[in-house]
């Protein structure tokens, strides 16, 4: 299942991009549905990125890379 960012984190914001702020869990590791798997910075406000399913964490996206609305950064195999 994707992880994909919810397009809500941008209600009211200027910007049209955020940056992942970092990974809370590693790649390739185990993560538990509702479990926060990222951190996004979108402006001033840091918004985690929640795991929808449990499994294992491929991630797409790096630490620093530029994400939109509804972007995919990773997903659970």
């Amino acid at each position: 299942m994707d992880i994909r960012i919810a397009e809500d984190f941008w209600a009211g914001r200027m910007l049209p991009e955020g940056i992942v702020e970092r990974w809370i869990a590693e790649h390739g590791s185990q993560v538990e549905a509702g479990a926060p798997v990222a951190e996004v910075r979108i402006e001033d406000s840091l918004h985690e990125i929640i795991a929808p399913v449990s499994g294992r964490l491929v991630a797409y996206v790096a630490k620093n890379d530029i994400v939109e609305p509804g972007s995919v950064i990773g997903q659970i195999a």
